[in-house]
């Protein structure tokens, strides 16, 4: 796939975008999740050998393709290393998925209720290297607790200020201002965030695009504008912390939002499943993401 190619796969393809890119600490806890214990490594190594082996494993599955998951969003090990000795990002590419690489370095302590992005000093040599290595684009998270305005302004600035970074070297930024599903003012943050990212959007200059990764809504339809604006290519949903079925019932009520979910993917996965029973598994969770991705219902209606 060309560039042009993978924009057009972003723009309209039907599908939705696969989380791969756990890093740091939530390693050991979606190992866990996979069925792998603490105690079976010793090493920061040995960790991400096992963490690659599970997502070279999925990549390589025979259900996982660009037929419905037409993205991928990978951590940079994940990047570097490959599968069945082909670099990462190429294997998804010849599957006919977008590669995506996580670029933050985690977050900052919570002050104004959120939490900002770690500085970022390497960021230029790692965009080059993905870009290199024919990697389409990148994603980075914030994380929204409260509805704190002047909080909330400050990571949507930050993250736009990042988004340029990223498309001055040709790529596609994700831009994650995540709102924490458990915020007890969910539905203001929603608001508040809409109309930051509006604002930025609209002071972007004409030849510029980005993605969004934004939370499920609290009320369905509240990121249309988002969704319509010329300048954001597509925007994506992450899980959050719902189950998968919830996270696929979310979904659906809002128009022109696709998945890009980690958790709600791989929950069923074990490292102890037989290949039939992996990709069995894994064809479950893609179909129902798929459907919560493509086949929207009236929000009223569901209620």
């Amino acid at each position: 796939m060309q560039v042009s190619e993978m924009t057009a796969k972003m723009a309209d393809g039907d599908g939705f975008i696969a989380a791969l890119d756990q890093s740091g600490g939530s390693t050991p806890k979606a190992l866990k999740g996979y069925g792998i214990e603490d105690d079976a490594w010793s090493t920061e190594e040995e960790m991400f050998g096992l963490i690659h082996a599970m997502r070279s494993r999925i990549i390589s599955s025979p259900v996982f393709t660009g037929e419905k998951v037409i993205g991928a969003i990978l951590f940079k090990r994940t990047m570097d290393g490959a599968v069945d000795g082909v670099p990462t990002p190429a294997a998804l590419i010849a599957k006919g998925i977008v590669p995506f690489i996580k670029i933050d370095k985690g977050l900052e302590d919570e002050a104004n209720g959120v939490q900002m992005m770690k500085p970022m000093p390497t960021l230029d040599a790692l965009l080059d290297r993905a870009s290199a290595l024919g990697v389409f684009g990148t994603k980075e998270r914030s994380v929204i607790h409260s509805a704190n305005a002047q909080g909330i302004a400050a990571v949507v600035k930050q993250q736009f200020e990042i988004g340029e970074q990223v498309i001055a070297h040709g790529m596609m930024p994700i831009i994650e201002p995540e709102v924490n599903i458990k915020s007890e003012t969910r539905a203001e943050c929603d608001a508040i965030l809409a109309a930051e990212i509006l604002k930025c959007l609209d002071a972007l200059d004409e030849d510029k695009k980005v993605m969004l990764k934004l939370s499920l809504p609290v009320v369905p339809g509240t990121f249309d504008a988002l969704v319509d604006h010329p300048k954001v290519l597509r925007v994506v949903a992450l899980s959050g912390g719902y189950s998968r079925d919830e996270a696929c019932v979310e979904l659906a009520k809002n128009k022109g939002i696709i998945a890009s979910f980690s958790r709600a993917l791989l929950n069923d996965l074990r490292a102890t499943m037989s290949d039939a029973e992996f990709d069995a598994a894994l064809s479950e969770a893609i179909e129902a993401i798929y459907k919560g991705s493509t086949q929207k219902v009236d929000a009223a209606a569901a209620a």
